[in-house]
């Protein structure tokens, strides 16, 4: 059993959050769950034979010198579905530090994972640093999405912070299969650039991991996402297994709408189990 061991004046400032998931007579449990402030582990519910979980920031978000680290396993033969409960909001920096989050995922042969994260909110004069660290079993499967906004578009708070250092790392079967890593700074006025963002305030990236993985479906998946009035994104078989899909728009609507379609379609077509939705 886990200890929380910091120090008072760090709760809240740095916290981790630990989730493994088993498999036990064909049923997929948490096998260990440990959260530290203001991290928390939300309900959890069953569905058909995998374990869908809320994960929770019970904090106002992050702020400049927090540092949060996530880790997830799944052994094999589990399924689990890991969604956030709401945006993570990343506030204003009053020095040169960055807030810090960290993710690190395994999963092992026959195990399989689904990630559907709501968008990052950076607000004016923010600065993150974020890295996501897949590392994947050659006989796994994984769902993944995210999301960024360029700041409280609602309120015409766009492109307004300092800059955010961004990796996404996916290693399977040790091997590197897809990486993506920029640094963002709005400053330099380059995201308006027809190559970079555009118009676009709303930008995300889907990964699918699948034996199941096809050039018929990248296909099929690009052409329904084509379909989703003012969404530009594409879609490609990146590699045997790994279907990639990217999407970009100046509309919060349509970027829900083309996550949900991208999602819905890949549970329908690659994973068969439609089911893996879930609710909040």
């Amino acid at each position: 059993m886990k200890v929380d061991s910091r120090s008072p004046a760090v709760v809240g400032r740095q916290a981790r959050l630990e989730l493994d998931f088993g498999c036990r007579n064909g049923r997929t449990v948490l096998t260990h769950g440990y959260a530290e402030p203001p991290l928390r582990i939300g309900p959890t519910f069953e569905l058909d034979a995998a374990i869908y979980v809320i994960l929770v920031c019970t904090g106002p978000g992050v702020f400049a010198g927090d540092s949060l680290h996530q880790r997830i396993s799944v052994a094999s033969g589990a399924r689990a579905v890991v969604v956030s409960q709401s945006a993570l909001q990343i506030h204003p920096s009053r020095d040169s530090s960055p807030a810090i989050v960290r993710h690190e995922y395994q999963v092992e042969e026959d195990g399989e994972l689904h990630c559907h994260w709501d968008p990052v909110v950076p607000f004016k004069r923010a600065r993150l640093a974020q890295s996501f660290d897949l590392r994947l079993a050659a006989g796994s499967r994984v769902y993944w999405s995210d999301g960024l906004m360029s700041g409280r578009v609602g309120r015409g708070e766009c492109w307004q912070f300092d800059f955010i250092d961004h990796e996404l790392r996916l290693v399977a079967g040790g091997a590197l299969q897809y990486l993506e890593r920029c640094r963002i700074v709005p400053g330099e006025g380059r995201q308006r650039c027809r190559w970079i963002a555009g118009d676009g305030d709303y930008m995300g990236t889907a990964i699918v991991y699948h034996e199941a993985s096809s050039v018929d479906t990248a296909e099929q998946l690009h052409r329904d996402l084509a379909r989703v009035e003012r969404l530009t994104a594409a879609v490609d078989l990146a590699d045997t297994r790994l279907i990639v899909g990217r999407f970009l728009t100046a509309d919060g609507v349509a970027f829900a709408r083309g996550r949900t379609l991208f999602r819905q379609r890949v549970l329908d077509a690659v994973f068969d189990s439609p089911e893996l939705v879930g609710r909040r």
